[in-house]
């Protein structure tokens, strides 16, 4: 089975970024939008495991996640992966806990890689996907957009706070990916 690790978002955090989706779809740059039931916060892609390798990171994600609280999350970014020459993401990043995210992926690295597991060979980039282009029309105007975007996100105050990491298994289909929650596991009271 496909999984990965990530922070699961509000619905409220999800309505704001269907919100800016539908405002970037205006400049007509062909994109396939991510739906607003499959958007987290990825932490690492585990890609394809067995039942019982899932069990052992389960119980590895377990021991790890009692060293770390439930902490808020700022998003006021946005960008493209990768560069505003060749968009072919279209993300929106963290700014506050982005610290935060980044000691939880560093410490999940670390306990994952110790079960075989390798490390991811990128480094690891705080951000929410909205969507990826199918081609490059309209890229300079979604380029612009993005970048107003970034200037009103300052503006906004669209935080969430984190309480659990949640492990996916990932469904790939024609019309799409599924996402199905295999284990929610709570960050610990502040």
């Amino acid at each position: 089975m496909r999984v990965f690790i990530a922070i699961p978002l509000t619905q409220n955090i999800k309505n704001d970024l269907s919100r800016i989706q539908i405002d970037l779809k205006t400049c007509g740059a062909e994109i396939k939008w991510v739906p607003s039931e499959n958007m987290h916060l990825t932490l690492k892609f585990l890609g394809e495991i067995n039942e019982i390798t899932l069990n052992k990171i389960i119980g590895a994600i377990e021991e790890t996640m009692q060293n770390h609280e439930k902490f808020k999350i700022g998003l006021s970014d946005a960008g493209a992966f990768p560069d505003a020459i060749h968009p072919k993401v279209i993300w929106i990043g963290v700014k506050e806990g982005k610290n935060k995210v980044e000691n939880i992926v560093y410490a999940l690295e670390k306990k994952i890689e110790s079960l075989g597991i390798p490390r991811e060979k990128r480094p690891f980039s705080c951000h929410i996907t909205l969507g990826r282009t199918k081609s490059s029309r309209n890229s300079r105007e979604l380029m612009e957009r993005l970048d107003n975007l970034r200037d009103n996100l300052y503006k906004e105050n669209l935080s969430f706070t984190a309480e659990e990491i949640t492990i996916f298994k990932s469904r790939l289909s024609p019309s799409g990916a599924f996402y199905e929650a295999l284990k929610e596991i709570t960050l610990k009271d502040t």
